[in-house]
């Protein structure tokens, strides 16, 4: 933290320097806490200017300190907003590009505040389950208006300067700086002109209530209860800011201190806590260092314009990086460029995308039959069909015609990387980029480090995900990876309940009402059920130990792939995704159960439930302890990103902690008993075991 106080016509600069996000963390708050003393002493001061170095203000909480004790430490971020209020001179606060959570609540303690255009501005923490804990639902609703803070701090949106600027009636943006590069002079200039002005203005002491208010709240109450039923945090936040506008500001406080204390404990905020974390961490490689040099990346190849190919084609159009979109026949090609088209023109239909941005990014794509445009591309993403020889023909090809120094990368979600690699003289270059479907909408980007991967390949691949919004999570080579290979489990346990006595509608009920955004039988209808049939018949033959329900077979020896053919483990009607429960797989399933003299039972959701779960548990926890997966928090990103896992419970691994590792272990020891289940899957991994056995935890490791 930068501790000096500059000096410039009787104005005092205070500079919150805490890379990269000048979080206010202890040292920092402490520095903050100095800086306006000597200030406020200094004669020769006469206002001050509370600015933030780098790209932005500050993004509040520093997340080193999050959820440890150093984070209540005085200065608190309550005092230090105390102290910047009553200092006896005018604080100015600079705001610019970031100004969110903690670091607005201390903008809002100054007594002014001068915004450069495009700053973003908001109070986020309903995403982690919190409300904001110092003094936010208690000032936001006298400087916007009741209705605007409210819609703010219940999203947890963030609003542009300039808009928050043009409300009528708004307190908490005095002035508009011309630019960006101007605002700390702008700044400074207007501290001076309110020097000497007294009483100063405290948002504190603003007046603050709704014309209709019990109907205002109760409307607000309901609305959130029906949007947000699983996030008590959102309706906590509704009754924090009714609270600001029924007591005095020193009992809306004191009301906001006790709701956030109380929020912190629920399982609620620590899943979703633990995701916050987990992502952050998720982007930092073992093995490869922060600083290390990233290859550039400036023109783009996609071999193979199907579904997956011309959807990850978008993601680079959308950043502005030429795309060459390649494949064999002029009929794949049209359909890709089609499909592309289709998916922004969607966009602007819906004001999303302007017809001048659409055009701009179509001209950034070529689609040929050459493949010459490879020997231009820094970056070469595989998107064929997903069978080993003809993956390692395609990257044969690619090899002999790529530059030195071009990162290859297949999308495969399955297949062996290594041996991908092998098929090419630079497998230090080669790097699995899988992609989830639809590849232009889906946050998740599995990024799979081979066992020759270059650290400079990876750091490259990490940043470039990020820039085209993805979450981008390591994973080691394996069958399936992470995300696939773990849902094979949750897949298998889904077709045994099939046997024992389960309709397909039960199971995706009973882990829909869990939170899964989609069941096992809906999710393979949606996705096709003819990829899981292709995998099974390899895994036949590959791996002939590994018992499967043979209904998922029966069912694709029908025609019945899902959707796409308006038939799979449920009927479909043309035009409509809408899953209605069929009769020719209900008698189906009946006739299996006959022929092999299996006589159907009651399964609890809780059963049905646990092992699903459960499955994905244990085979995380082989993951871990194979190295395929690097933290269990990694697993939580990926199953939260691409799979619906839903976050208020924190990601399988997160929810098997909560749940108790020795109530884990001991459910599992019970489904081993089912004889129509596999005991041997069922068997606890080592390391859940050692993890159970010592009270320790997958997020948190063994308890000393």
């Amino acid at each position: 933290m930068n501790t000096d106080v500059r000096h410039e016509d009787a104005v005092a600069v205070i500079m919150l320097d805490n890379p990269p996000v000048n979080g206010l963390g202890l040292v920092t708050r402490q520095a903050v806490w100095d800086a306006v003393e000597r200030a406020e002493a200094d004669g020769a001061v006469s206002c001050i200017v509370l600015a933030g170095a780098g790209k932005l203000f500050s993004a509040g909480a520093d997340i080193r300190e999050f959820g440890t004790p150093t984070a209540y430490r005085e200065p608190n971020l309550l005092s230090l907003i105390e102290r910047v209020q009553s200092c006896k001179k005018p604080v100015v606060a600079a705001l610019h590009g970031t100004c969110v959570g903690g670091g607005l609540e201390l903008a809002m303690g100054c007594h002014y505040r001068v915004a450069a255009p495009g700053c973003q501005i908001g109070l986020p923490e309903v995403k982690l389950g919190l409300l904001p804990g110092a003094g936010g639902t208690q000032r936001l609703p006298r400087a916007l208006g009741v209705e605007a803070a409210l819609n703010m701090v219940v999203s947890g949106e963030f609003m542009k300067s300039e808009r928050i600027a043009g409300l009528a009636g708004q307190r908490l943006i005095d002035q508009m700086a011309t630019s960006e590069s101007a605002l700390l002079n702008e700044a400074r200039a207007f501290a001076q002109s309110v020097a000497q002005a007294r009483p100063m203005p405290r948002l504190r002491d603003l007046d603050c209530q709704h014309p209709q208010g019990d109907g205002f709240f109760a409307f607000a109450r309901n609305s959130v209860k029906q949007a947000m039923p699983k996030y008590p945090a959102a309706l906590a936040c509704v009754n924090a800011i009714e609270s600001a506008t029924r007591l005095s500001f020193e009992q809306g406080m004191a009301k906001e201190r006790e709701i956030f204390l109380g929020l912190m404990d629920t399982p609620e905020c620590k899943s979703l806590r633990h995701l916050f974390l987990a992502e952050r961490n998720a982007a930092k490689v073992p093995g490869v260092a922060p600083d290390t040099p990233e290859r550039a990346v400036k023109r783009v190849a996609v071999v193979g314009a199907g579904t997956m190919g011309s959807g990850i084609a978008m993601n680079f159009l959308n950043i502005g990086l030429p795309v060459a979109l390649i494949d064999n026949t002029t009929e794949a090609l049209a359909r890709g460029v089609a499909s592309i088209q289709k998916n922004y023109q969607a966009q602007v239909s819906k004001g999303k995308l302007t017809e001048e941005r659409l055009a701009q990014r179509m001209g950034l794509l070529e689609a040929t039959l050459s493949l010459e445009p490879l020997s231009q591309a820094d970056l070469i993403i595989e998107a064929v069909f997903e069978d080993l020889l003809v993956k390692k023909e395609v990257f044969g090809r690619i090899d002999a015609m790529a530059k030195p120094g071009a990162i290859l990368a297949s999308n495969t979600s399955t297949l062996d990387l290594n041996v991908i690699a092998a098929a090419t003289a630079r497998p230090a270059d080669v790097v699995g980029l899988h992609f989830f479907s639809p590849a232009n909408v889906m946050r998740l980007l599995e990024v799979v480090r081979g066992e020759k991967t270059a650290p400079d390949v990876m750091a490259t691949v990490m940043k470039l995900g990020k820039r085209i919004k993805k979450t981008p999570v390591v994973s080691g080579v394996c069958d399936g990876f992470i995300g696939n290979r773990m849902i094979e489990q949750y897949i298998r346990q889904a077709g045994f309940l099939l046997e024992e006595g389960c309709t397909p509608r039960q199971v995706d009920q009973a882990i829909e009402k869990f939170g899964f955004a989609m069941g096992p039988f809906r999710m393979g209808d949606l996705a096709g059920n003819d990829i899981g049939w292709a995998i099974r018949k390899r895994r036949y033959v590959e791996k002939p130990q590994i018992r499967y329900s043979p209904i998922a077979d029966a069912l694709c020896e029908m025609g019945r792939f899902g959707q796409k053919t308006s038939a799979g483990w449920y009927d479909y009607q043309a035009g409509r995704r809408e899953a209605i429960e069929s009769a020719v797989v209900g008698q189906m399933i009946a006739k299996y159960r006959t022929d092999h003299q299996i006589t159907p039972r009651q399964v609890s959701e809780d059963e049905i439930v646990h092992r699903l779960v459960f499955a994905l548990v244990n085979e995380g926890a082989l993951l871990l302890e194979e190295g395929i997966a690097a933290r269990a928090g990694d697993i939580d990103v990926v199953y939260l990103m691409g799979y619906g896992f839903p976050p208020w419970r924190g990601g399988p691994m997160h929810y098997a902690d909560s749940y108790g590792l020795d109530r884990v272990v001991h459910a599992m020891k019970r489904f081993a008993q089912n004889p129509m289940d596999d005991a041997t899957f069922w068997q606890p991994a080592p390391l859940l075991r050692q993890l159970a056995q010592q009270g320790g935890s997958f997020t948190g490791g063994v308890t000393p």
